[in-house]
């Protein structure tokens, strides 16, 4: 293999497959990168099993090869090189020797034979959508998946398409976050769970903007193709919560608030909510009136904030951090609160639409 490209790129590239490699493993070849040489490109490629990271880039190859270079070692060379053309060659002892301006260095390259096959998918299905509206839908829920190993299932975020509507839930027990975006798809409904750390390198990978994005499904898989990078992940097998059981039917208590004036008062709430063990916030719902309390052992806040009421006079206590989360990724101007009482959970959605809903179960208050 040999090859002549810009610094640039190859360290574009570089730093986006990494993120596919393993950081903990037995087995050393996870940690590499492979480098696929021919024609006029090169395409680097790593894979920890659970998710692989593909990314193209163009090359002047003189000699079309393989090899696989030390993921972490290679990465950390080349950006130093981004301003820099780079010529790649192998060597006969098996080193990938990388020449710029009037310097070279060498790395001992691992067995490409040991590499794992990239599968590609026999897509079977597809659902197109707006790249923004994908990465929407992983960052409005991610936050909620499960994060230990209890109950592996809700470690993966739940997609389901239907009727135009794509829509995403994850939940861990406490809370659910559940958002819905305008999609197309080849079937007339499906449904298939993605893990979350996957999720998380597909949202920093696609770009924000209002292309169309494809997700072709078989079994077991789901590919993704941004621009000239390719993503695959493993899905998670099993079934998911059925969670439109957990969501309360009906409420008797309702209240309609600033979206900012609740999100400001909670993190001002939280500094002191922290210092407990337990990051509690009280709602004290009267009149026209929300009343938001913490208190730890240095001190307390209290936040007075004018909402519209239907319903009940209510007091409940969330953890703030649980609030805070959710609050974080909304965008309206005024969302709606739904309570059925002091030990149930709330809902939080949208003044206008249903496009999103989050669910948080309260705790209890020992007076």
């Amino acid at each position: 293999m040999k090859l002549i490209c810009e610094g640039l790129d190859l360290s574009d590239a570089v730093l986006k497959v990494i993120r596919a490699t393993a950081v903990r493993t037995t087995n050393p070849i996870l940690e590499g990168i492979k480098l696929h040489a021919s024609e006029d490109s090169l395409t680097l490629s790593a894979t920890d099993l659970e998710i692989s990271i593909e990314k193209t880039i163009p090359a002047d190859v003189k000699v079309a090869g393989d090899v696989v270079a030390p993921g972490k070692f290679f990465a950390d060379f080349v950006k130093k090189l981004s301003n820099e053309q780079i010529e790649l060659s192998l060597t006969k002892e098996n080193t990938i020797k990388i020449k710029y301006t009037d310097s070279e260095g060498f790395l001992q390259c691992l067995s490409v034979e040991e590499f794992p096959i990239i599968r590609e998918l026999s897509a079977s299905d597809k659902i197109t959508l707006k790249s923004s509206d994908l990465k929407k839908l992983i960052d409005k829920t991610i936050f909620s998946v499960a994060v230990d190993d209890a109950r592996p299932i809700l470690k993966g975020c739940l997609f389901e398409y239907e009727n135009g509507t794509l829509t995403a839930v994850a939940l861990d027990g406490y809370r659910l976050a559940m958002v819905k975006t305008s999609a197309s798809c080849t079937a007339s409904k499906m449904s298939f769970i993605v893990p979350a750390r996957c999720l998380g390198e597909i949202s920093k990978l696609v770009e924000a903007n209002d292309d169309d994005i494809e997700l072709s499904l078989d079994q077991n898989h789901m590919s993704i193709v941004s621009g000239s990078v390719k993503i695959i992940t493993r899905l998670l097998e099993g079934e998911f919560i059925n969670y439109k059981q957990v969501i309360p039917a009906s409420s008797t208590t309702t209240i309609l608030v600033s979206k900012a004036q609740l999100e400001d008062g909670l993190d001002r709430a939280s500094l002191l909510a922290r210092m407990d063990k337990n990051n509690l916030v009280k709602f004290d719902i009267r009149d026209k009136i929300l009343t938001l309390t913490s208190a730890s052992n240095i001190g307390n806040v209290t936040e007075n904030i004018t909402i519209s009421l239907e319903g009940k006079d209510i007091v409940i206590a969330f953890n703030a951090r649980y609030l805070s989360d959710c609050m974080h990724t909304i965008s309206d101007e005024f969302i709606k609160i739904n309570f059925s009482s002091s030990i149930a959970p709330c809902t939080i959605c949208s003044a206008e639409s249903d496009d999103y809903l989050y669910l948080i179960l309260p705790v209890r208050i020992v007076e």
